[in-house]
């Protein structure tokens, strides 16, 4: 680089890099591009089950119970002071890991008897603390999704059946008559 020290306060000796930043020795000048005959690999989408039902549990934290309960896709359920709506709930086939999902609307009914959504986004039963229902008495967490819209087949072959055998004949031949 120039003579960075006796360059004036504030002048970049390096441009293109913010005052005071170094480019590092390794960092190659220009960037890498394809080149023919380079593979590209890029993972499959995975494949969405949509459910018929959800699968919550619920904790009174005053009483330190825990209650599960299902609901229908679309049905609103009610949870001590909590409203619960799952408009969508999706698994994976058994192929793949596991990544149950839901969306969820959950509204509070306040004392005045007003309703107030306090959460409305996706919730996942492998991370049940990334969900973002706060509320100071009750919470609310997806542990599954049940019912699959479509039934989804084995993609095992079916074995070649063996055919049937013919049916016994049931007429004799007739008598020769004497």
């Amino acid at each position: 680089p120039p003579n960075v020290a006796n360059a004036p306060p504030g002048a970049n000796p390096l441009p293109g890099l913010p005052p005071g930043q170094r480019q590092p020795k390794s960092v190659p000048q220009t960037p890498a591009t394809l080149q023919p005959g380079d593979e590209v690999v890029s993972e499959p989408p995975s494949t969405k089950i949509a459910n018929k039902k959800a699968t919550f549990s619920g904790l009174d934290k005053i009483t330190g119970r825990i209650i599960n309960f299902e609901e229908d896709i679309g049905e609103t359920v009610q949870f001590g002071a909590l409203r619960v709506k799952t408009d969508a709930c999706y698994t994976r086939p058994s192929t793949e890991a596991a990544n149950t999902d839901a969306f969820v609307e959950v509204d509070e009914i306040t004392l005045q008897g007003e309703v107030k959504r306090i959460f409305s986004g996706w919730m996942f039963a492998a991370s049940p603390g990334l969900h973002g229902v706060e509320h100071p008495i009750y919470d609310i967490w997806l542990t599954d999704c049940k019912g699959p819209e479509q039934t989804i087949v084995n993609a095992a072959p079916d074995l070649p059946k063996q055919p049937a055998p013919p049916p016994a004949a049931q007429k004799r031949p007739p008598a020769q008559k004497q």
